[in-house]
């Protein structure tokens, strides 16, 4: 039992030299959610604080991502956050993905799915917690980005049979 506690240890120790990149690439401001679309202050902070952490190309890295597994949890946990909705390159993405990302932003804030609701995330992100109102204003604002656009695509890959 001891034998296989040190040989855990070793392992554990090892892996702390085995770490991922961080995610730290350049932001054009003519793509950037926030510089883009213009919010008001409080909303431009509550998406600093509460969304561009796993959605932007600039995330803010916990103490604890030193940490192996954790760290290899956590940028996989960005990349996939990145892949649903990336503020970074907003306005670079065709017109009905933006309008999709602006519905799917919207029903988050409904249901209150984001920024994640376990202790993980807003057990260590206390700034990241968003009120009530913070969630409506949130909401309005993601509603303020809509076209409708993505309707009308979705309504054309069901059309074309592309989508159920």
């Amino acid at each position: 039992m001891k034998k296989l506690l040190y040989i855990l240890i070793a392992v554990f120790l090892i892996a702390q030299f085995i770490r991922p990149s961080k995610i730290a690439e350049p932001v054009n401001p003519a793509t950037d959610l926030i510089a883009v679309t213009k919010p008001d202050a409080e909303v431009a902070q509550m998406l600093r604080t509460s969304c561009y952490d796993c959605h932007s190309a600039q995330p803010h890295y916990p103490w604890y991502f030193a940490i192996t597994p954790v760290n290899w949890w956590l940028n996989k946990h960005i990349e996939d956050g990145r892949d649903d909705f990336d503020a970074s390159t907003w306005a670079s993405v065709e017109g009905f993905s933006r309008d999709h990302q602006a519905k799917e932003g919207m029903e988050m804030m409904e249901k209150k799915e984001m920024p994640i609701p376990d202790y993980f995330y807003l057990g260590r992100h206390a700034d990241a917690k968003l009120s009530e109102a913070q969630y409506s204003k949130l909401y309005a604002y993601f509603e303020s980005l809509r076209d409708g656009s993505w309707d009308i695509e979705k309504a054309r890959r069901k059309a074309a049979g592309e989508a159920k």
